[in-house]
C-alpha cells in the first residue's frame, strides 16, 4: 500500500478534561492538600539539577521525621505504595528464603504474592479478617519457622484494624529476624515509631493520611536491612527497585556527593510530596495525630446514631479509615451509587472476605475535619433513608 492510499485514523472526539468535584472519603486517594496541588505546577528542574537534590534530600529528611527514624536510607520511590512493598520484598529476600507474614487482610496476601514472586518460601500465618496478631501469636511463628524476614501490616486497609507494634521488633531480634512494616494507612495519621519499634524496613503510600495524589511511595532501610542489601548473594532481580542502584542516586556513591544516573524521577511528584511532607511538619505529628482520633470519635458516634456499627473492636480501630457494617437487607453497592451520583462523596466497598458485608471510610489527612465528617454523616443518613434503612432525619 502506497503511502498516499493510507487512511489515518482521525483523532477522537473529547470534550477539554473536567473532572468531577468529588469529596474523597474512601480508602484512598484522599483529596490532596489545596497547597500540595499547587506544588504539583512548580516550574520543572532536571532530576540531576542541585537544585532538585537538594528538594529531594530535605524531603528525606522529612520523612525522617514522621516516621520518627534516623535511617539515613529514607527516601521516596517512584511509584506507588505497591512498588514500595515489591522494592522491600525483592531487596531483603532471596530464592528459598523464608517470609512469614500476617495475613489478616487484603495487603498481608499481597505482600505474601509478591514474596512468591521472587521465590522466597512464604509461610502466612492467619487470623480473621479485622482482627490483629498477638505477642504470643507472633512468637510462636517465628520460633517454629526462623524466617528470615517478618511482615505485618500495620494499619490494614481492608480491615480498618491497627497491628499493635510494641515488643514485635524485640521478638524479631532474638530470632535474627528482619522485621518489615506496610504502614501505607498509618503514615503521619496515627502513630508510627520506626526506631523505637526496632522495625528494620518500612514503606508506606502518599495518596492517604499524607493527602498527595498517588505516584510516589516512601521506604526506609535501617541498618539490619541495609547490611542485608549489601551481603546479598544474588542480583535483586528488579533493576528499577534495585534498593543498591535507587542508594547510588539518592544519596551519592558510597555515601558521597556524586548521584549516578539510575531512572528519571517524577520531578513534580517529588514536589508534592515534599510539600505533603512540610505541612504535616509544620502541624506537628502529635496534633495531627490527635485531630485524626478527634475526627474519628464524632464519626463512629454518629454512626451509632445512625443504627451503624464498625467492624473492628475500638481497641484495634484506625483513625483514619474505618470499616462500617452493612446492615441486613441494605444493599452496599447502592448506597455507594448514591452517595456518588447523588452527592459527590466517594466510600469504598469491602475487598477479598469483606466484598459486600462492609464500606470503607476514610478520614484521611486533610479530609480528617469536621464540616467533612458532618457533610458525610448527613449523606450517609439521606442514602440510608431512600434504602429503607431509616426513617427520620438525625443530622
Amino acid at each position: 500500500m502506497s503511502l498516499e492510499t493510507f487512511v489515518y485514523p482521525k483523532p477522537p472526539s473529547f470534550s477539554p478534561l473536567d473532572p468531577p468535584p468529588r469529596l474523597l472519603c474512601g480508602p484512598g486517594p484522599c483529596n490532596p492538600h489545596p497547597r500540595v496541588l499547587q506544588a504539583l505546577s512548580a516550574t520543572e528542574l532536571g532530576h540531576l539539577d542541585p537544585s532538585f537534590l537538594k528538594i529531594m534530600d530535605e524531603t528525606k529528611e522529612l520523612l525522617k521525621y514522621v516516621w520518627q527514624t534516623k535511617n539515613e536510607f529514607t527516601i521516596p520511590v517512584s511509584g506507588t505504595g505497591t512498588a514500595a512493598m515489591e522494592a522491600c520484598v525483592f531487596n531483603l529476600l532471596e530464592p528459598g528464603e523464608k517470609l512469614l507474614v500476617g495475613c489478616n487482610g487484603y495487603f498481608g496476601q499481597r505482600l505474601g504474592q509478591i514474596g512468591e514472586r521472587c521465590a522466597a518460601t512464604v509461610i502466612r500465618m492467619e487470623k480473621p479478617w479485622g482482627t490483629v496478631f498477638s505477642l504470643e501469636d507472633i512468637a510462636e511463628q517465628l520460633e517454629r519457622h526462623r524466617p528470615q524476614v517478618l511482615a505485618l501490616v500495620h494499619a490494614e486497609t481492608s480491615t480498618g484494624a491497627c497491628q499493635p507494634m510494641q515488643g514485635v521488633g524485640d521478638l524479631c531480634r532474638k530470632y535474627n529476624c528482619l522485621l518489615l512494616l506496610d504502614t501505607v494507612t498509618s503514615i503521619s495519621g496515627i502513630p508510627v515509631y520506626i526506631d523505637n519499634w526496632k522495625v528494620d524496613a518500612a514503606y508506606a503510600g502518599t495518596q492517604k493520611c499524607l493527602s498527595c495524589p498517588p505516584g510516589m511511595a516512601p521506604l526506609t532501610f535501617g541498618p539490619r536491612a541495609m547490611e542485608k542489601l549489601k551481603n546479598r548473594k544474588t542480583r535483586v532481580p528488579s533493576y528499577y527497585l534495585d534498593m543498591s542502584l535507587v542508594a547510588s542516586y539518592l544519596l551519592g556513591e558510597n555515601g558521597g556527593s556524586k548521584r549516578s544516573y539510575h531512572h528519571t524521577a517524577p520531578i513534580n511528584m517529588c514536589y508534592a510530596v515534599r510539600e505533603a511532607l512540610y505541612i504535616a511538619a509544620e502541624e506537628g505529628l502529635e496534633r495531627r495525630w490527635e485531630r485524626h482520633r478527634e475526627n474519628a470519635e464524632v464519626f463512629w458516634n454518629g454512626l451509632k446514631q445512625l443504627g451503624l456499627e464498625p467492624l473492628v473492636e475500638k481497641e484495634h480501630r484506625l483513625t483514619s479509615l474505618t470499616t462500617v457494617k452493612i446492615p441486613q437487607g441494605v444493599d452496599g453497592k447502592e448506597v455507594i451509587s448514591i452517595l456518588l451520583n447523588e452527592y459527590n462523596i466517594e466510600v469504598g466497598g469491602g475487598l477479598g472476605e469483606l466484598a459486600g458485608k462492609v464500606w470503607r471510610v476514610g478520614l484521611m489527612g486533610y479530609n480528617s475535619r469536621p464540616d467533612v465528617v458532618l457533610t458525610l454523616l448527613a449523606a450517609f443518613e439521606n442514602a440510608l433513608k431512600k434504602v429503607g434503612y431509616i426513617k427520620s432525619n438525625r443530622f
